[in-house]
Order: structure tokens, then sequence, then C-alpha cells
């Protein structure tokens, strides 16, 4: 685990996706940061916007059996994506275009905005070969997808979110589940984490109990 930022910037959630084959970052990142990206997560670094926007993390979710792309997305972004990824590479046919503050997924399972799940429920479950879709709020939070990060070795979720909502979702994405902070305070756990199987990277600002934490809910030895 590592203290990370894009520019000074911690919400480095925001600019990244990652899963545990590639990352893709915008162009805007310096040398030094492609290569600590691909230190503790263990993948090749893609560079590229997607819709000429450099928020990579808001706008693409996906897992490690593919990835999906807001319809913003040129041409020739998505073939640098197709270009250095075996799975999936999908635009989603819906109005939404943040599909990274929308969609919660790992490789078992998604879960989508409310107002989302109608637009895109069937196309997201071939796209990324889910066993269940399904919609929902994390404390209240639509944009579940910025409330909470999940992979296939654990999730963090917003501070706010009952006993039940962690039961349920620990259900769905069948892995252990915990609340958590990033960034000194920050509920909103996909700004400030960006991780894998091999690693993770958190926002610059995240304290040292807050990594704790982290570290606790993941299974990270010191």
């Amino acid at each position: 685990m590592e203290r990370f930022s894009i520019r000074g910037n911690p919400n480095i959630g925001i600019y990244i996706f990652a899963n545990d084959h590639i990352a893709i970052l915008p162009p805007i990142v310096e040398p030094k940061e492609v290569s600590t990206v691909e230190t503790i997560l263990r993948v090749k670094v893609v560079t590229t916007t997607i819709g000429g926007m450099s928020i990579v993390g808001a706008l693409v979710a996906g897992n490690n059996k593919g990835i999906v792309i807001p319809s913003i997305a040129r041409s020739l972004e998505v073939e640098s994506i197709k270009r250095s990824f075996d799975g999936n590479v999908c635009i989603l046919k819906t109005r939404y275009t943040a599909l990274g503050n929308i969609i919660l997924v790992n490789d078992r399972a998604a879960l989508v905005h409310p107002e989302a799940y109608q637009d895109i429920k069937d196309e997201l479950r071939d796209a990324l070969d889910l066993e269940v879709v399904e919609r929902g709020t994390i404390a209240n939070i639509p944009t579940v997808g910025s409330a909470a990060f999940v992979n296939n070795v654990a999730g963090l979720v917003h501070p706010d979110a009952t006993d039940k909502e962690i039961e349920y979702l620990s259900s769905l994405f069948s892995v252990p589940i915990a609340t958590g902070t990033v960034n000194f305070g920050v509920g909103f756990i996909r700004s400030g984490l960006v991780a894998n199987s091999h690693g993770i990277l958190v926002g610059s600002k995240t304290t040292g109990p807050e990594m704790m934490r982290i570290m606790q809910v993941f299974g990270v030895k010191k």
C-alpha cells in the first residue's frame, strides 16, 4: 500500500481505473506516477482520456473480465484500451456518462444507481460476465460507485452504511465488507482508493489510522 496523488491531487480514484490486468490513467500523469501505478498494482498502464476528459475513474467501470465505457468515448480512446486488455471492452448505450460513479462491481456482481438500473442492467451483465446485477443505494447515496470500493478480496463502504447494508453487500459481492474513510475523513471511498488483487493506492491525505483500517479490511500485512 502506498499514498499517492495525481499532480498533487489526492482524489486519485476520480482519475484512475484499475483491475488485475491494466490501469487506465489520463495523459496528465507524470512518468513517475505511471511507474508507481505499475509497481504497486503490477499492471500494464494505458494512458488515455475518455471523451476528451481526464476523469477516467469516474467515467469507466469494470472488473477483470470486462470494462464498460460511456458513449461519449472517442473511437481512438476505445481502441487504445482494447489493444491493451484481452477482456470485453464495451460502450454502454445509455445517457449516463459517469459509469464509475453509478456502478459498484467485482467479478461476481454489480450494484447500480437505482435510476440507471433499467437502462444498463442486461448490457452490464453480459459485458462484465456477472452472475447478478441489482439496484440500490449505500447510506442513501445513489451513486454507489463513488460511495464504496469493492474487488474480489473485500470491500470498503461509506461510514454511514448500516449493518443491514453491510450484510447485504457482503452477500451480493461474496467478500467481506466494512466501513471506512479516505483522505482524512472522506466517506466517498472511491475518490481516494484504487486497488486490485496485487496492491492498493490511497489518496495522499489518507491518515495512518485510515490506512490501518484499509489494510485490515483487505488483509494487507505490514
